[in-house]
């Protein structure tokens, strides 16, 4: 049987796919949430707290801190939690998913991103002066700045992902991992690219505010991020033995777990 008819006809399948879809969904109406409200025209942040760089620095805190609680939640228990195509590509480049459930992933992830964006919509003429979150090169800044700034910020990402996955001792505290890395970098990059990392998130915005410009940089830069990140990280990577960011004990459905003849040990 095909991968993809595999994937159809599979329950266990459908249901970690339902699970990034869902987590995806929200990633995204929370996450732009957030950027509407710091930075839409009308929104009383501005006043609250003008400067800038403050308000990029909590907004990816708050960012960070709902893919966190999503990773510890039921949905981070069922598929892992991975709510970016770049994040479930590693699991794949590192052997721990196949490539139908990758795929599988990652359209689950693509529609999630889509529908969470639509209700964006409520925020109307706020929500559109900032075109509802869409990632975009900054004012001021080539596309090759923003490319650059996407394969750096993912390459932080993944590494650092690697790295905790890849220690016993650190891997119950990956989602803490999330808040203050996003705070940082969103306060310190987001001017030259947005600071998307997932081409999920980018996607949901862009289809919702008709935003595309060079939409293909949230795509290549976030894996080409992802595979450099890889490949410095390989010895750490090797160690993962679950596609997971947390509940790594929970995976009723053993797709998501290295075949234990190839699990290293930590």
């Amino acid at each position: 049987m095909t991968d993809w008819r595999a994937n159809l006809v599979d329950p266990s399948r459908r249901r970690l796919f339902l699970s990034e879809l869902i987590g995806t969904a929200v990633l995204v109406f929370v996450g732009l949430s957030l950027v509407i409200f710091m930075f839409g025209t009308g929104s009383p942040m501005s006043r609250v707290i003008p400067n800038e760089a403050v308000r990029r620095f909590i907004t990816g805190f708050l960012f960070g801190t709902t893919g966190a609680l999503i990773a510890i939640s039921h949905i981070g228990r069922v598929s892992g939690a991975h709510i970016n195509p770049a994040v479930s590509l590693g699991f794949c480049f590192m052997g721990k998913l196949d490539r139908g459930l990758t795929a599988g992933y990652i359209l689950a992830q693509l529609i999630g991103a889509v529908l969470g964006a639509m209700p964006l919509l409520i925020w109307g003429a706020m929500g559109r002066s900032v075109t509802f979150g869409a990632t975009a090169p900054g004012s001021g800044y080539s596309t090759t700045a923003a490319l650059a700034g996407e394969i750096a910020t993912t390459f932080v990402m993944v590494t650092l992902l690697c790295v905790f996955l890849g220690f016993r001792e650190l891997r119950r505290f990956t989602p803490a991992l999330f808040p203050p890395l996003y705070a940082a970098m969103v306060c310190l990059e987001a001017p030259i690219s947005g600071t998307s990392t997932n081409p999920a998130r980018s996607l949901g915005p862009a289809v919702i505010s008709g935003e595309w410009q060079s939409w293909w940089i949230y795509w290549v830069g976030p894996v080409l991020g992802m595979l450099l990140a890889i490949i410095v990280a390989s010895r750490l990577a090797d160690r993962i033995e679950v596609a997971k960011l947390y509940h790594f004990d929970s995976d009723r459905s053993g797709l998501l777990r290295r075949p234990k003849h190839q699990t290293a040990k930590v």
